[in-house]
C-alpha cells in the first residue's frame, strides 16, 4: 500500500500520520541550501512492508535510518551563536557549518546576525577594482558644497585641472617610489607619427616646468628649478610633450617681452628643470609639483573674475588663462594616462562634465585656428574661398560620442568666419576619448576610427589639423 503523500519533504499532508516513519526534510538529506542544482532526485514513494522483520532490512515503525540525516553534534544556542563569526569566514569544520546553517533556520535573531556578518566578510574580502571611479570626487566636492558653500569658490574653467592634478598625485602616491625611473613613451604627431621614452621623474618634471609658466603669469615666487638660459640639453630629437605644447603653437602669437636669463619656451624650460632637478628623489619631485598645483588652484580662486583675462606668456606666443589651465589639466591627464599605460595600471579619463570643457576648447577654439595655419602653409587637400570675418562660410560638423561628447559647427574657410548647419559640407563622428587621443598625437589621422559623410577633403584636412595641435 503506498504511503502518504508529502509534499517537498515537510511532513505528512494526508492521514493522522501516528505511527508513520518520517520522511527526512530537504535539508537533511541534501545539506541546508538544497540539492545542488542538476542534482535533485524524486524520492521513492514509501511501501509499507507490514509487520517488523517481515522483509530483511526493513524498519520498524517509528525508527529512523541512521543513514538518513546527518548525525550532527549537539551544540546550544549560546555555542552556535559563538560559530557564527568563524561560519561567515568559512573556517568553521563540517559539522559546525552544518550545525549553524540548521540553526540559522530556525533562529531569526542568529539568521539576521549571520547576514551582517557575511556582508561584512563581503567587505573585506573586495573582488570588484579598488580603482576610484573618476567621479567620486566630484560628487564628493558637490555634496560638501550643497550643503555648506565654499566661501572661496574655485572658477569653474580651473575645476578640470584640480581634479586632474588630484587623479595624477592618487597614480604617484600608488606607485610609490620604485617607478620613477620607469621608461615612458610620449607620443605625438610631427607631419608623422613620432615618439620617445622618457622616465616618469622626467614626465612630471616636465609638467611641473610648463606649469610654472602660470605661476609666472599670476606673479607666484619662480621655482627654484628655474634655470639660466641655455642649460644643458639632453638629447630630445624632438620632445614628445603633449597636447600642451601642442595647443601653445596654435595660440595666439605674442612678442618675447624680455624675461632675463629664464627661459620661456616650454622645451627649453623643461631641459632647464631636468638639468636642475636630476639628482633629486622621486618623492621630491613629486611634491615640486603638487605644490605648484595647489597654488595655482589656490592664487586663481582668491583672485577670483579679475584673473580670467590674464594672458599666460610662453615666449613667442600666449593663451588666455582660461585656456591655459584648460590646456594643464589636458596634458596632465595625456601624461598620466602615458604613466599608466607604462606600469600596467588602469586609468579613467576624465569626468564628462571636464572632459566636454577640455573637448570644447580644442574644437571650438582651437582646431579651425590650426586648420587655417594648414592652409597657409600649403599642406591641405580641400580648396578654399575668402570669406570675411563674420560672415557665414563653409562649415564641418563635428559630432564626438560618448561622456562628454557634444557638437560643434567649424568653420572650414577661415577662423572668423561664422559656422552653420546651413553651410555645412561634411559630417565626422567619432568617440570622445579617440578625439582627444587624435588631438594629443596619440592615434594617427589614418588609422582613427569614424563615421563621415560630405566632402572626404575636408574631412581629412580637419582631422590632420587635430593631429597637428600635438606638435612642437
Amino acid at each position: 500500500m503506498s504511503g502518504p503523500a508529502y509534499r517537498n519533504g515537510d511532513g505528512p499532508h494526508s492521514g493522522d500520520g501516528a505511527n508513520e516513519p518520517r520522511v527526512p526534510y530537504q535539508r537533511e538529506q541534501f545539506g541546508p541550501h538544497g540539492p545542488e542544482r542538476g542534482s535533485y532526485e524524486e524520492p521513492a514513494p514509501y511501501e509499507q512492508h507490514g509487520p517488523a522483520g517481515s522483509a530483511a532490512g526493513d524498519l520498524v515503525a517509528g525508527e529512523q535510518d541512521p543513514e538518513a540525516q546527518p548525525q550532527l553534534p549537539h551544540y546550544d544556542h549560546r555555542t552556535l551563536k559563538s560559530l557564527l563569526g568563524a561560519w561567515a569566514l568559512s573556517v568553521c569544520s563540517h559539522d559546525e557549518s552544518l550545525a549553524v546553517e540548521v540553526h540559522l533556520t530556525d533562529c531569526a535573531t542568529c539568521a539576521e546576525e549571520a547576514l551582517r556578518l557575511r556582508d561584512a566578510v563581503g567587505l573585506l574580502h573586495q573582488e570588484e577594482s579598488l580603482d576610484l571611479d573618476p567621479l567620486l570626487r566630484a560628487r564628493v566636492l558637490e555634496g560638501c558644497l550643497g550643503r555648506r558653500p565654499a566661501r572661496i569658490p574655485v572658477p569653474e574653467w580651473a575645476g578640470p585641472y584640480d581634479a586632474e592634478a588630484a587623479r595624477l598625485d592618487a597614480l604617484l602616491r600608488d606607485l610609490g617610489d620604485d617607478y620613477w625611473k620607469a621608461p615612458v613613451e610620449l607620443k605625438w604627431h610631427a607631419g608623422e607619427p613620432r615618439s620617445e621614452r622618457f622616465t616618469v621623474a622626467q614626465v612630471i618634471g616636465h609638467l611641473t616646468a610648463v606649469d610654472s609658466l602660470i605661476a609666472r603669469s599670476l606673479g607666484l615666487p619662480p621655482d627654484s628649478g628655474e634655470a639660466a638660459a641655455d642649460p644643458p640639453r639632453p638629447g630630445l630629437g624632438g620632445l614628445g610633450l603633449g597636447l600642451g605644447m601642442g595647443i601653445a603653437s596654435r595660440a595666439r602669437l605674442r612678442r618675447s617681452r624680455g624675461l632675463g636669463d629664464f627661459p620661456l619656451e616650454p622645451v627649453e624650460r623643461t631641459t632647464a628643470h631636468w638639468a636642475t632637478h636630476s639628482m633629486l628623489p622621486g618623492s621630491t619631485v613629486r611634491s615640486l609639483w603638487r605644490e605648484q598645483s595647489h597654488n595655482l588652484v589656490r592664487t586663481v580662486s582668491f583672485a577670483g573674475s579679475g584673473a580670467a583675462g590674464l594672458d599666460v606668456d610662453y615666449g613667442s606666443f600666449a593663451l588666455p588663462l582660461e585656456d591655459a589651465f584648460l590646456d594643464r589639466a589636458f596634458e596632465c591627464w595625456i601624461h598620466a594616462n602615458d604613466i599608466a599605460d607604462a606600469v600596467d595600471y588602469p586609468y579613467d579619463p576624465p569626468a564628462p562634465r571636464n572632459l566636454n570643457r577640455i573637448i570644447d576648447m580644442v574644437a571650438a577654439r582651437l582646431l579651425p585656428e590650426a586648420l587655417a595655419d594648414r592652409r597657409r602653409a600649403g599642406l591641405t587637400t580641400s580648396p578654399t574661398r575668402l570669406v570675411a570675418a563674420g560672415a557665414p562660410g563653409r562649415s564641418l560638423l563635428l559630432e564626438v560620442e560618448g561622456k562628454g561628447g557634444g557638437r560643434w559647427y567649424l568653420p572650414l574657410d577661415s577662423p572668423g568666419a561664422v559656422a552653420s548647419p546651413e553651410e555645412t559640407v561634411a559630417h565626422v563622428a567619432m568617440d570622445s576619448v579617440e578625439f582627444c587621443q587624435l588631438a594629443a598625437g596619440h592615434i594617427e589621422p589614418e588609422r582613427i576610427a569614424f563615421g563621415q559623410s560630405g566632402d572626404r577633403d575636408v574631412i581629412r584636412d580637419v582631422l590632420f589639423a587635430a593631429a597637428s595641435l600635438s606638435r612642437l
